[in-house]
C-alpha cells in the first residue's frame, strides 16, 4: 500500500534560476516516474531562522507523493545530497488523515529593512519640505574666504 511522503526543499535563492528550475525538475521527474505527485507547493524566498552557508534566506519546495518503493526515497536523498544549490531538505512520511499543508503566511519585513524606512521617511518629508537655498547661501562663504585671506596677509609679511 502507497505511503504519502512530504519532500520539504530548500534552495540556494542566489544561484542561478536555471540552477534551481533544474533541481526541481529533476525531483519532479524521479518522483513521477516511481509514484504518484499530490502535489507541489512553491513558497517561495523566506527569511531563515539561522544562516546556513552564510546565506540569511532560503527558497521553499513542498512536494507531497505517494509511494511504496523505498528506492525512490533512497534516490531522491542521494541526489539531493550532492546536487549543488540545494542548501536543506527532509522528506518524511506522513500519517493517513494528516491535514494538508498549510498556507504560508506572507514574510513579515525584516527589522533591519523597517528601520531603515523609518529613518528614510522623516528625511524625505523634511527634504520636500526645506524651502529652495537662495543666492545669498552661495555669497556668505565667498565672505568667509576673503576673511580667511585677510588673516592671512600680516603673516605673509613678517
Amino acid at each position: 500500500m502507497p505511503r504519502l511522503y512530504d519532500l520539504m526543499l530548500m534552495l540556494d535563492p542566489n544561484a542561478p534560476e536555471e540552477r534551481q528550475n533544474e533541481v526541481i525538475r529533476n525531483v519532479e521527474s524521479m518522483i513521477e516516474a516511481d509514484a504518484t505527485l499530490v502535489g507541489k507547493h512553491d513558497w517561495g524566498v523566506r527569511r531563515l531562522a539561522y544562516e546556513i552557508d552564510h546565506r540569511p534566506d532560503g527558497a521553499y519546495h513542498l512536494f507531497q507523493f505517494e509511494t511504496d518503493k523505498n528506492e525512490l526515497l533512497e534516490r531522491l536523498d542521494h541526489s539531493l545530497k550532492i546536487a549543488d544549490g540545494v542548501l536543506r531538505f527532509r522528506t518524511i512520511r506522513l500519517k493517513p488523515g494528516s491535514p494538508p499543508p498549510p498556507t504560508p503566511r506572507p514574510e513579515a519585513p525584516r527589522p533591519r529593512e523597517r528601520t531603515q524606512d523609518a529613518r528614510v521617511a522623516p528625511r524625505a518629508a523634511a527634504d520636500s519640505e526645506r524651502p529652495v537655498e537662495e543666492p545669498e547661501s552661495k555669497e556668505a562663504p565667498a565672505e568667509s574666504d576673503s576673511a580667511a585671506e585677510d588673516v592671512e596677509s600680516p603673516a605673509h609679511g613678517s
